[in-house]
């Protein structure tokens, strides 16, 4: 009994480290591109043009002051702009240009890069 229990336990271990939960649903855009950056924050902005800091939901002064926290002793970062394909681009650059704000006062580089997911074929 007790070994079926301990299996029981490294299959639920094993699988819940493959699910990658996400709050936020979101349909990404489609891209060929195969790059992965190393993600320091993640910036959600989803179909109603709701922005979330993590998971945390924000204006475009809490973004950056909520950056300006989570970014602290950091001359570089990556900010990873998870959007929803239906998002007019002017809510993105509306963040880029809050992060080059930033960089500007704080003497950082901080990068925005978007999210996309590969096309389905």
């Amino acid at each position: 009994m007790s070994d079926l229990v301990f299996l029981l336990l490294i299959f639920f271990m094993l699988t819940s480290t493959l699910v990658a939960p996400s709050a936020i649903q979101l349909l990404l855009p489609s891209s060929d591109s195969r790059q992965v950056a190393h993600q320091t924050v993640t910036v959600y902005l989803n179909a109603d043009r709701q922005l979330f800091l993590e998971e945390d939901p924000v204006d475009i002064e809490l973004l950056k002051t909520g950056l300006t926290s989570r970014l602290a002793g950091q001359t570089e970062a990556a900010i990873v702009l998870r959007s929803d394909h239906s998002v007019p681009v002017q809510y993105i650059v509306n963040v880029i240009d809050a992060v080059e704000e930033l960089n500007q006062q704080l003497e950082t580089r901080y990068r925005v890069i978007l999210a996309t997911q590969p096309h389905r074929r």
